[in-house]
């Protein structure tokens, strides 16, 4: 078994594991869907449903809950949540490991940074997502996000191994700068903040419905109100953004060096000024405009999706300068 063998079954194997990790966190917000003294009245009507249909009668009213079995129902339904909660985050730390030995096996296997192509960016960006998340629950307890965390690296690292896999290649001579690595390690960073600050602005989304219609019902009462989630949601945002704009810059370095021009409006670096443009209208809508909350969201989800289809579309509908490793 060689090196790129034991890297493709690593990160195949992390798909599994973060599956089961998304279906730990789904039953997570499952099991505080319903508030105890619901699933008490559920239960005893149910009971009262079997045990009458044969030889046992219940009587025709049940007493109601007291406050000592609100309280236990209570322990029991928070026991379920915590449970489900832990073996989700257990699962993800699982699938982080498995995510990052296979990406240091894909290095070793090609003998430099593991950065050469479209594939092995996204498992690079998966896995310093994935990273950023478990660091949040460590620091803060925010288990919250764990749910769509674990499915957009369940999502990514499946794309990547399945549509966006190549095999292990040399580097073009146009790759061979310090600039590579530099620039490739910027985008990655800059791409996994942007990336949590999408979903942050999800969840602000979903929060802040709930909260107009007061429905603040099950795992959505659990997690911050919308103006945290759209002051964490800043937060990445602007911590990103600098990065971007040093990624593109590196980029326009690198480029002078690879191909004699700083800038040739290659596809590619055009999408990466598009991106460059939604954010910083983002930060100066904030700013200046006071456009936070629904607004700032869309702006934020638009910028995410320009993020991705500069380093997907770009590389699968489109040729260019950068069109030098397959996918």
């Amino acid at each position: 078994m060689n090196l790129e063998y034991a890297s493709n079954a690593a990160l195949v194997t992390s798909v599994v594991v973060y599956l089961l990790a998304v279906t730990a966190h789904a039953a997570e917000w499952a099991a505080a869907r319903r508030t105890p003294l619901e699933e008490t009245v559920a239960e005893r009507e149910l009971a009262r449903a079997h045990i009458g249909s044969g030889a046992v009668q219940l009587p025709a009213a049940l007493p109601a809950p007291t406050a000592a079995d609100a309280a236990l129902d209570q322990r029991m339904s928070e026991m379920r949540v915590e449970l489900w909660g832990r073996i989700g985050v257990a699962l993800t730390v699982v699938g982080l490991l498995l995510s990052f030995v296979g990406t240091v096996l894909r290095g070793l296997a090609a003998g430099r940074p593991p950065w050469g192509n479209m594939y092995e960016f996204t498992i690079t960006a998966m896995t310093l997502i994935v990273t950023a998340y478990l660091v949040m629950v460590w620091r803060t307890g925010s288990r919250w996000l764990g749910l769509p965390v674990t499915m957009l690296a369940a999502v990514g690292n499946g794309l990547a191994v399945t549509v966006f896999y190549v095999a292990v290649a040399p580097l073009v001579p146009a790759l061979h700068s310090v600039w590579f690595v530099i620039h490739i390690v910027a985008a990655a960073i800059a791409g996994a903040a942007f990336n949590i600050g999408a979903l942050l602005s999800i969840l602000f989304l979903i929060r802040q419905r709930a909260e107009r219609k007061s429905t603040l019902n099950g795992y959505l009462g659990r997690i911050p109100d919308s103006r945290k989630l759209d002051l964490y949601a800043y937060r990445f945002h602007a911590f990103a953004f600098p990065l971007w704009t040093f990624t593109v810059a590196a980029g326009a370095i690198w480029a002078e060096y690879a191909w004699g021009r700083y800038w040739g409006w290659d596809p590619k670096e055009t999408w990466a000024l598009v991106t460059w443009i939604v954010y910083a209208c983002y930060l100066h809508a904030r700013s200046t405009a006071g456009w936070r909350g629904t607004r700032a969201a869309v702006i934020a989800l638009i910028g995410v999706a320009s993020f991705w289809f500069n380093f997907v579309g770009i590389n699968l509908l489109v040729s260019g300068l950068h069109s030098y490793a397959g996918v």
